[in-house]
């Protein structure tokens, strides 16, 4: 069996073990804390369920009291039995120093009982259901001697692996609730989020968790802040093995800490004070919908929500003043198709000054002739069944609020919502001289099935706020670096440069980081035919930890990534330094020394920074223990004219390599021609 056999085999494992622990995780019962016992009745229909939460906190799970004492209260004590010489559990909480309220009636209700000045659950042996006035026990249960009350539980701090993540011990507050102090991350991870999931390590079949600000937005960096994050949906700390900085596109892990499996702690029912965060969380704007879903490589954004028989949607989309954004229910189930779909079009008129939300069907791929093609609704007989709420553009983005009915009643022009999962689609296009979609062969468009169940609530695969993301036309890249006439090069690694540096130069996605040669971020090198040179190489030796480990090779692969590639993916490559061959016939890389990586002082600055050398001033150097490795390298007489220094783990690290021919070799090529053509001459002649 091949290596790559067993690494599918052993990806199906971790999947299914994966999804039975979250399978678990949804049938799990729901977790209230440490049970203490049932409310024993002894009037007024008493009945309940009593857990500890925490020290000081509480729950009954559907209590149920008639209401009809007159003078009576949650009462706790630490007599054998309930007695006046007691305190009383303030039913709903009240300011200290003012009267607690009776006690009303309750069905079935979930409550939350703060103990009073300081007591803990230790220091009592009963809570009652008391009546002050008549001094009578309607209801009591008994403490256990030795009860395990649930605890925070305190963490190690992340492990420390790339783009300088640390933070001090991590708390467990409840069964959903994350404090982490002193967190710093750089912040130029291209796709990392907070992730947790299951397994002896992290690992891609994981679960992304929102920030202290309740976005799914990549993390942003962090300079020594204290902060606090919750698990989505059903999710609880009983479900998981680790948490994790974790980049998704790269499938790389940044730092981690894993979850023991002995835990105690608190339930997460709304007891826990999240106040720790020095950020704090923005309010939620008018306009704010609680669903937001991600298209056309994040250029689009939609976000819903139902209110009524109505959707109000938000569509915010990354595009010109000219140009339009469709969103709406796609022309066949199971499938992204444009004819006969139902669609909204936002835009931006910039002769009125004014928004769009205009109802469309579209027929064909044409322009609309009145009859068939790309159409409002208005032009082909019907009506404009959506309502513009409200709309704006800044910063490259137009965002227009609608609201749009589930049913109307043109059903030719357009489609039911269902209360299900349904597939839509999304496009980008020019306006025409009327502000109208104007139908495009080149306009960018959904392809893949993309589904949204318009009823669902809290869904959140957007990863990133389009007004937090600078226009790539508005931000100024550095120009490539260029190094000529050298025989020596120092290959380290460093901050990828955001949307000044790798992405512009190459056209290619980072991941955060690439080489910098000479201190320079992926300059162009040029060499020569038949010279030797050399590069001392410090990416990293330690294979275990591979966000650390970028082995240094030269190859005509302008992606490079050789060891990520199948076999017959990597006989494609022409491989000139740094890769050789076992005895086994496997490769193995041979410039792997120690780790040095350029970091950021505080957050990536790359953003505000004009020029390369400014921002190279933000950087300082962090070097492992250890030794460099040297790549020597003679420029065979066949090399071709472009070739690539690359990472042989990773992809898109590196950039190009001119080769030359040696100004020495030209005089003593032609000579040889010229006497060729003597000796011809002098044959002929004889």
């Amino acid at each position: 069996m091949d290596a790559t056999s067993l690494r599918l085999i052993s990806g199906l494992l971790l999947f299914v073990y994966t999804a039975s622990q979250f399978s678990q995780a949804n049938n799990r019962p729901n977790y209230y804390g440490k049970l203490i016992g049932a409310l024993e009745m002894y009037a007024h229909g008493i009945k309940g369920d009593v857990y500890a939460v925490d020290d000081f906190t509480i729950f009954i799970k559907g209590f149920c009291y008639d209401g009809t004492g007159p003078d009576a209260f949650f009462w706790v004590g630490n007599s054998t039995s309930p007695s006046p010489q007691s305190y009383i559990v303030p039913y709903p909480e009240v300011e200290k120093g003012r009267e607690p309220e009776v006690l009303k009636a309750y069905n079935n209700t979930d409550i939350i009982l703060k103990l009073p000045d300081g007591i803990r659950i230790r220091d009592i042996k009963w809570l009652s259901v008391w009546c002050r006035r008549f001094t009578v026990n309607f209801g009591v249960v008994y403490i256990p001697a030795h009860l395990k009350v649930p605890k925070t539980k305190m963490l190690p701090e992340f492990l420390r692996l790339a783009h300088g993540l640390r933070s001090g011990n991590i708390t467990i507050l409840d069964s959903k609730t994350f404090y982490i102090p002193n967190l710093h991350y750089d912040g130029a991870g291209p796709d990392a989020y907070f992730f947790v999931g299951n397994g002896v390590e992290p690992n891609t079949f994981g679960t992304k968790v929102p920030n202290e600000r309740k976005s799914l937005a990549p993390l942003r960096g962090y300079q020594g802040e204290d902060i606090e994050i919750v698990l989505p949906d059903n999710l609880t700390v009983y479900d998981i093995d680790w948490l994790a900085v974790w980049c998704v596109q790269y499938k790389h892990n940044f730092g981690h800490v894993m979850i023991p499996k002995d835990l105690n702690v608190p339930p997460a029912l709304g007891q826990t004070k999240i106040t720790t965060s020095s950020t704090p969380t923005p309010p939620l704007s008018k306009h704010e919908l609680t669903n937001c879903k991600e298209m056309l490589q994040g250029r689009v954004q939609v976000q819903w929500e139902m209110i009524g028989e109505d959707i109000q949607i938000k569509v915010s989309g990354r595009i010109r003043e000219d140009q339009y954004v469709a969103f709406g229910l796609s022309g066949n189930e199971g499938k992204s198709e444009m004819i006969g779909g139902d669609v909204v079009v936002i835009a931006y008129n910039n002769r009125t000054g004014k928004f769009i939300a205009e109802d469309y069907y579209m027929s064909d791929y044409a322009q609309c002739d009145g009859r068939k093609g790309v159409c409002p609704d208005v032009r082909v007989g019907g009506k404009n069944d959506a309502v513009l709420i409200h709309g704006e553009r800044k910063n490259g983005v137009t965002t227009v609020t609608y609201t749009r009915p589930l049913r109307t009643n043109e059903p030719v022009k357009d489609r039911m919502i269902p209360n299900e999962e349904t597939s839509v689609i999304a496009a980008i296009g020019p306006l025409n001289s009327r502000a109208e979609a104007n139908a495009h062969h080149s306009f960018d468009r959904t392809t893949e099935d993309i589904r949204i169940d318009f009823t669902s609530r809290n869904v959140h695969d957007c990863k990133n706020s389009l007004y937090d993301i600078p226009d790539m036309s508005d931000v100024k890249p550095w120009p490539p670096a260029i190094i000529k006439n050298e025989t020596w090069f120092s290959a380290r690694i460093g901050p990828a440069g955001g949307k000044r540096g790798y992405t512009r130069i190459t056209g290619e996605s980072a991941w955060g980081i690439a080489w910098y040669i000479n201190d320079m971020l992926i300059p162009e090198i040029t060499v020569e035919r038949g010279k030797t040179y050399t590069f001392i190489v410090e990416g990293g030796n330690d294979p275990a930890n591979p966000a650390r480990y970028h082995p240094f090779y030269i190859t005509d692969s302008p992606e490079g990534g050789f060891s990520q590639k199948t076999e017959r993916q990597q006989m494609a490559q022409r491989l000139y330094a740094g890769v050789d061959y076992g005895a086994d016939g496997y490769p193995y890389p041979t410039a792997a020394g120690r780790y040095c990586e350029w970091v950021h002082k505080t957050v990536d600055m790359s953003a505000v920074m004009e020029t390369f050398e400014s921002f190279f001033e933000t950087l300082k150097l962090e070097c492992d223990k250890g030794e460099p490795a040297k790549l020597v390298w003679t420029v065979a007489e066949d090399t071709p004219d472009l070739v690539y220094y690359q990472c042989y783990t990773h992809n898109n690290l590196g950039w190009k390599i001119h080769v030359v021919n040696n100004a020495h070799m030209a005089v003593p090529l032609l000579s040889m021609v010229t006497v060729t053509l003597i000796v011809s001459m002098l044959q002929f002649l004889r």
